[in-house]
């Protein structure tokens, strides 16, 4: 294959005479029939110098990335890496003019991420990535997968992108002798999460929690889920209904008693764990529906008085794991929400005790009424 210009597929001046690949899931992803998403750029032969001749905008901090100056799109040196320390950050990174395409795609995770494309629409496929795409399976690409924790997150949450890809068996092993030696320990609650967020909105998310349990980092990394069959069921529901995250994080945990401490444990955001501590709530009240202080009480702890649109959302994830009348609550809703506090606080202005009751009372006859 001729390379020194392949760069021109990016289209404009600034990546003339550069070796520029398309790497990465935008090329497997393609090779799936899928439409890609954010094109990733490796540039070979270049020095950062050359990259800032020619207007890009460096971004990276660890190594070399710059942004295109008209695409905005991310171009990388291709690099090489060298395991320094323990954890995900524990890598030294060098980039070079004699680094080589394969050179970097050798550090890549899994062999279907580590296929590039050339402009002329030929691959650069070193490591058979292809013909595992075609053959549905996830690899790791070397034994160099072993000195990044975070490779055992996305492999899980790549099998939940993809659920008909299975993942090879000598990579669940490795997987399994990195959590032994204690790799998974090292993971931040901060890549945690923005992994296990990503995977519980993919096609079939309890993929990525069985991925996890099958390599015994779930217990390591988020000991308070409880995951078995009702677990995967709810999550599957809820997919299948098409819940957003709060609501999908919601029926992950339901099951989980120390759902509050999961929730401490990851950092999870206030909106999702939220969600998590109220949905018991809805399903051990839903039922109440029909009688005007049960109804008002489950709303009020709820806080949907203040806050509509977030207890129709656990209305809605509750409704995946229990048969939940959505349509009668939201009649009662409404009508509690109808109620005029105002108006009555103006009518008991001279009794500023009796004011909470009255309203309570008032919005307690509104739902009698509906």
């Amino acid at each position: 294959m001729t390379r020194g210009d392949s760069g021109r597929a990016a289209g404009g001046a600034p990546t003339d005479g550069l070796d520029v690949y398309v790497v990465g899931g935008a090329v497997r992803d393609e090779l799936l029939g899928e439409a890609p998403g954010d094109r990733d750029w490796v540039v070979v032969g270049a020095t950062p110098e050359d990259m800032a001749r020619r207007g890009f905008v460096p971004v990276g901090g660890d190594f070399p990335v710059f942004l295109h100056p008209a695409t905005k799109e991310e171009y990388a040196l291709a690099r090489t890496e060298r395991k320094s320390g323990r954890g995900y950050k524990g890598f030294t990174f060098y980039t070079g003019p004699e680094v080589t395409l394969e050179d970097d795609l050798r550090r890549r995770d899994l062999t279907v991420n580590a296929i590039a494309r050339a402009a002329d629409g030929s691959l650069v496929d070193p490591l058979g990535g292809a013909r595992d795409v075609r053959a549905r399976v996830l690899r790791h690409v070397g034994e160099a997968f072993a000195e990044d924790p975070v490779r055992i997150l996305r492999l899980a949450r790549f099998a939940a992108r993809f659920p008909d890809f299975r993942v090879a068996p000598e990579t669940l092993a490795l997987c399994r002798a990195m959590v032994r030696a204690g790799e998974a320990d090292a993971l931040v609650p901060e890549r945690v999460w923005r992994e296990l967020s990503r995977g519980l909105m993919a096609r079939e998310p309890g993929r990525m929690l069985d991925v996890l349990a099958e390599s015994g980092a779930l217990a390591r990394v988020m000991p308070e889920l409880a995951w078995d069959d009702g677990a995967r069921a709810d999550l599957r529901a809820a997919a299948a209904a098409g819940l957003p995250l709060p609501g999908r994080y919601a029926v992950l945990c339901r099951r989980s008693p120390d759902r509050d401490a999961l929730a401490a444990r990851l950092r999870v955001p206030s909106e999702c764990a939220d969600h998590a501590r109220l949905l018991p709530l809805v399903l051990d009240g839903h039922a109440g529906v029909a009688e005007p202080q049960a109804a008002l009480a489950l709303i009020e702890r709820c806080d949907g008085l203040r806050k509509p649109e977030r207890f129709l959302a656990l209305l809605q994830a509750a409704a995946v794991c229990a048969p939940v009348d959505a349509h009668a609550w939201r009649r009662r809703l409404a009508a509690a929400r109808g109620v005029d506090a105002g108006a009555v606080a103006r009518a008991h202005a001279g009794d500023a005790g009796r004011i909470k009751e009255a309203v309570r009372e008032a919005r307690l006859a509104a739902l009698a009424e509906g």
